[in-house]
């Protein structure tokens, strides 16, 4: 939200609070299912391909893919739209317009900068609508291009360094009283069958001789 057009009605203050409430994490899933389907195309394919058919190196490779997916995107999306708004906004230098696709595409919003606010601007409707539609293209190449870095190596290790670690003997203890129970459930077990052949035996003893009767006066 860039703050320029805010609600000031209790009516329109109580529907922006249940329609935001609802909306982003919408808005979150739908971008996380499009970036989890668009890097798979972008990022992990190539770099299996060049990994595969060429023989270099899977880190180097994801390394130097992470590299130039990060240059195509801030020039497609930062300098190269930053050079367009500073052609259509008659008060924006190229710094400006910089800090415009900076501040969207990061989700700040301070709303200092707001394209097609201009009397005099020529077509404004459709402006607006290529606007949302670059905000909404540019934050899903942000996303995919953070999580090509996350995939790294380097940074995966990196990150495991503010993992919280376990003690291994915390660890032992929770194994072996896991043990310690396995094995006292197996033991009342065979103790409990034990019991139930012992509680049987008398019955077939007591049978077996009037059988053995019954089968000699016959």
């Amino acid at each position: 939200g860039y703050g320029h057009t805010v609600p000031l009605s209790d009516g329109g203050k109580a529907f922006c609070i249940i329609y935001s409430v609802i909306g982003i994490p919408f808005t979150l899933l739908f971008l996380t299912a499009v970036v989890q389907r668009i890097i798979v195309y972008v990022t992990r394919r190539p770099v299996l391909y060049f990994h595969i058919h060429w023989g270099f190196s899977k880190q180097v490779v994801a390394i130097i893919h992470a590299m130039v997916l990060g240059f195509i995107t801030v020039s497609c999306f930062f300098l190269i739209p930053a050079a367009i708004f500073s052609v259509l906004e008659d008060d924006w230098n190229f710094l400006e317009s910089f800090y415009f696709c900076f501040i969207s595409l990061s989700t700040i919003g301070l709303g200092d900068y707001v394209p097609g606010e201009g009397y005099n601007q020529k077509f404004r409707e459709l402006y607006k609508i290529g606007i949302t539609c670059y905000l909404l293209m540019g934050l899903i190449a942000m996303l995919v291009v953070l999580e090509t870095f996350c995939e790294l190596h380097e940074l995966k290790k990196f990150r495991k360094l503010f993992y919280v670690k376990k003690d291994k003997e915390e660890d032992q203890v929770h194994i072996m009283e896991h043990d310690q129970l396995s094995f006292s459930s197996i033991s009342d077990q065979a103790a409990s069958m034990k019991d139930d052949q012992k509680a049987n035996e008398p019955f077939v003893n007591s049978q077996s001789p009037t059988s053995n009767d019954s089968s000699l006066n016959n």
